[in-house]
């Protein structure tokens, strides 16, 4: 079974759905999350206000944002190789990836 990472720009909270104005991209990001991980799919989200040390000890992560910046987040790994940056995955995207 595979694993994803998502490494997330900052955000208020580990969804980033909060708030008064909240971004419909990551309702449904959250919503797709829920329902991979209720089918016993690991994802693990990574947010860079509240988890900066998972940056750091990723190389890859370091590599990503000392070339690009931090518009290159979020940035999406699918059993330890990048599949995709600067946007989530889509619905499609999740299951050619997941299965």
């Amino acid at each position: 079974m595979s694993k994803m990472e998502i490494y997330d720009p900052a955000m208020c909270c580990s969804t980033g759905v909060c708030g008064p104005s909240v971004n419909p991209e990551l309702i449904r990001v959250a919503a797709v999350i829920e329902n991979l991980k209720k089918m016993g799919i690991v994802v693990t989200r990574h947010n860079l206000s509240s988890e900066p040390q998972a940056y750091t000890k990723n190389s890859a992560i370091q590599q990503e944002l000392n070339s690009k910046g931090v518009k290159v987040l979020p940035i999406t790994f699918v059993d330890g190789k990048i599949v995709k940056r600067g946007g989530y995955l889509t619905n499609q995207e999740f299951a050619d990836f997941l299965g």
